[in-house]
């Protein structure tokens, strides 16, 4: 009896999902219509087919793309947060380069609605996310301060 009530908590559905972000996902939950991607800040990006899209790194995946411009003031292990399954490319200066190798992979905290954090190590600058092989139409992203 112990063992199923532990099985069911352990399989109980979230009371509300976002309601438990640690701070600094906190902006998840008030994402704004496709503005300029900011520290901390949620916003929804338009998908378009990839294939219609240009300056994509060369290893994009097919279906759904995104792109933002974005700038880090400090150095650090900066997150990208992203809604659903997709490729999450980080190029630096305003694209055409070679995409940034990611440092860390993982999935948003329990009973939210972030699907995963890649994280990149910046510098100082400008840099131009990519998203490709996304399956909706719209996707949520955010770009998460340095641990």
């Amino acid at each position: 009896m112990i063992l199923a009530a532990l099985l069911l908590a352990q399989t109980a559905p979230c009371a509300a999902m976002d309601a438990t972000l640690p701070a600094p996902l906190a902006g998840w939950t008030a994402p704004a219509p496709s503005a300029p991607l900011d520290l901390g800040k949620a916003v929804t990006l338009r998908a378009a087919d990839a294939a219609t899209l240009s300056d994509l790194p060369k290893d994009a995946k097919p279906g759904g793309a995104a792109t933002a411009e974005f700038r880090v003031a400090t150095a650090g292990s900066y997150g990208i947060a992203l809604d659903q399954a997709g490729w999450i490319d980080v190029v630096p200066g305003a694209g055409g380069g070679a995409a940034l190798k990611s440092v860390a992979h993982g999935h948003g905290p329990e009973c939210s609605t972030i699907r995963k954090i890649v994280r990149f190590q910046l510098q100082p600058g400008s840099y131009r996310l990519v998203l490709t092989g996304l399956k909706k139409p719209d996707a949520r992203v955010m770009l998460v301060a340095p641990e």
